[in-house]
């Protein structure tokens, strides 16, 4: 059983009292409930909600992986809440996440997703506790979940299949949150089509496996070489993208290649938009079939 209670952290005092620099967490990252759409008078709910949330990601060590304080993983979770009631919560977790790129100050999106199925009971002050045996809570899974999702896919970037070992994590927070019944956990929610069982399992499947390739190519052999030869780097990133068209002529407009595309458009746009003129015709063609909702960025980039 693994206890993550970031008030009581044992790992987390002992650290502090050793000193001990192996210890460093893997997480950066903002929390923001957002209440706009709430009418409760009392706000403070929400406060602890959100300070609690930030203090768990943050403070639990995930892995046993040593980060320094420069390799932890910066990000952003918002949550929106559209309904409360008797310490129940619903809303959507809008996630965005992002990786440094060697050579610069510049910071690559790896992760922009948004999960409109969040449901959870939440009671003020409650720890967090997540048991790698058995279902806990909700709140507990969801939060569990997505920093193990994004550990794989941080790893993802920098190895081949880096991630598998977190993401088969993940796997195993899927598969015991089915038996709550929440929303996103099982194989038909979401009409089969968007889920957190979907996201987890077509990066485990090989039917998918171009989305972990182009995540390790795009990353590692173009953004973190980009300053050393941005023309060749331009190039070259054509070939890792395009490499989706072989993934969507299986499975068209899968989650993967949207969700890779949420992440990268502008980033794709701002590339081509300057620097070293590269040829792009056919690589505007191609992204016009495999992103259609990002359409209006690539008609911004000029052959």
């Amino acid at each position: 059983m693994k206890l993550l209670n970031v008030r009581n952290s044992a790992l987390g005092i002992l650290a502090l009292l050793l000193g001990a620099a192996s210890m460093a967490q893997e997480f950066n990252m903002t929390v923001q409930v957002n209440v706009q759409n709430i009418s409760q008078p009392d706000r403070t709910i929400f406060k602890t909600l959100e300070t609690s949330l930030q203090e768990f990601i943050n403070n639990t060590k995930w892995t046993e992986t040593d980060f320094s304080d420069e390799e932890r993983i910066n990000g952003a979770l918002i949550f929106v809440v559209t309904n409360f009631d008797n310490n129940r919560f619903q809303g959507n977790f809008q996630l965005s996440v992002s990786r440094p790129v060697y050579n610069s100050t510049y910071t690559s999106t790896i992760f922009n997703y948004k999960d409109n199925d969040i449901n959870f009971e939440y009671i003020e002050n409650a720890p967090f506790f997540y048991n790698d045996n058995q279902f806990e809570s909700n709140i507990t899974s969801l939060v569990t979940f997505y920093m193990y999702t994004i550990l794989g896919l941080d790893a993802d970037t920098f190895e081949l299949k880096g991630g598998q070992r977190y993401h088969e994590e993940a796997q195993q927070i899927v598969n015991l949150a089915q038996s709550s019944r929440n929303i996103g956990w099982n194989p038909n929610d979401g009409n089969g089509l968007i889920s957190r069982y979907r996201l987890n399992n077509d990066l485990l499947s090989e039917t998918f496996k171009e989305y972990r390739e182009i995540m390790y190519e795009y990353h590692i052999h173009g953004m973190d070489r980009f300053a050393l030869n941005p023309k060749q780097v331009k190039q070259d990133l054509q070939g890792y993208i395009m490499k989706f068209e072989d993934l969507n002529s299986r499975r068209p407009n899968s989650l993967l290649q949207r969700t890779f595309f949420d992440a990268k458009a502008d980033e794709i746009l701002s590339i081509y938009s300057a620097g070293p003129s590269v040829n792009i015709a056919k690589f505007k063609e191609s992204l016009q079939g495999l992103a259609p909702n990002q359409s209006t960025k690539w008609r911004s980039i000029k052959v």
